[in-house]
């Protein structure tokens, strides 16, 4: 018995050594960034001897950032389309997700497993009809171009209608019974208990709009519309030497993805582990 023991502490000890490693490895690129937003060009491949503080912290490069370049529009533009895109997802995922886990209609699995077999395809292969189809429609070079395409998500649906599965149909059951609608149900029911879900599709959602790159470079152009991501890059190409202020603006687009992330940490890992568990 004290051997089992002492073989099940140590493999808990390796297996927590290795975790440590694997966070530590993935921890110094960002910690990397922290240290050469505060350096000067110079000081930021400095490696003999490498300073993680330099003595004179360039406190500028957050400042400099917000008038070297439009800055401030493009997080205004970013955080809109986050926003908007994030609330319809929620909205149209959840919605249909109801549909397909408590409601009976002709051909329900097969529309189902059609919708989620579009996961599987990758966006490059329908970017140019989209790109001429919202074209067609006079949106290009508009932000609305950008929230019609993203408003939906296949994924969305599937993570919501697997949490909705392990809801028991006894609570729909009971509502109809005593004369609510299904849009009730939907609204008084479902949506309370799915907090867990929701969360954890908010945070994918926010983080995949936020940090988009390709989609608002196919659509946007004019600059007064462009995201963060485009104008990092657009900091880069003009300031490609000026690695200090690059990193500055770097950072200043992690907060906001870290804020909501915190915030829904607590419902975070909870929807997780009770969705996409059951078929």
């Amino acid at each position: 018995m004290k051997s089992a023991h002492k073989k099940a502490v140590i493999g808990k000890i390796i297996i927590y050594v290795i975790l440590i490693v694997i966070a530590a490895m993935m921890l110094i690129p960002f910690l990397w960034m922290l240290s050469a937003s505060i350096k000067s060009d110079r000081e930021v491949f400095r490696m003999d001897p490498f300073v993680w503080i330099p003595e004179v912290p360039k406190w500028s490069n957050y400042s400099g950032i917000w008038t070297k370049i439009p800055f401030l529009k493009f997080v205004e533009n970013t955080v809109f389309l986050t926003i908007v895109v994030t609330i319809l997802q929620l909205l149209t995922s959840s919605f249909a997700a109801y549909s397909f886990a408590k409601l009976e209609f002709k051909h329900k699995n097969k529309l189902f497993l059609a919708y989620i077999a579009t996961i599987a395809m990758p966006w490059q292969v329908y970017m140019v009809p989209q790109f001429i189809m919202m074209r067609k429609m006079g949106l290009n070079d508009k932000l609305l171009a950008i929230i019609c395409l993203q408003a939906f998500s296949a994924f969305g649906v599937f993570m919501m209608r697997q949490f909705y599965s392990d809801i028991p149909d006894e609570l729909c059951e009971a509502a109809r019974i005593d004369g609510m609608s299904e849009y009730k149900i939907y609204a008084k029911i479902m949506l309370p208990l799915s907090k867990p879900a929701l969360s954890t599709l908010t945070i994918f959602t926010f983080v995949a709009t936020w940090n988009d790159y390709l989609g608002p470079l196919i659509y946007l152009k004019s600059q007064e519309k462009k995201t963060i991501q485009l104008g990092l890059k657009m900091f880069i190409s003009q300031y490609s030497s000026d690695y200090g202020l690059i990193m500055a603006g770097s950072v200043l687009s992690l907060i906001p993805v870290i804020i909501m992330f915190l915030i829904l940490q607590k419902y975070f890992v909870e929807g997780v582990a009770t969705t996409g568990l059951k078929g």
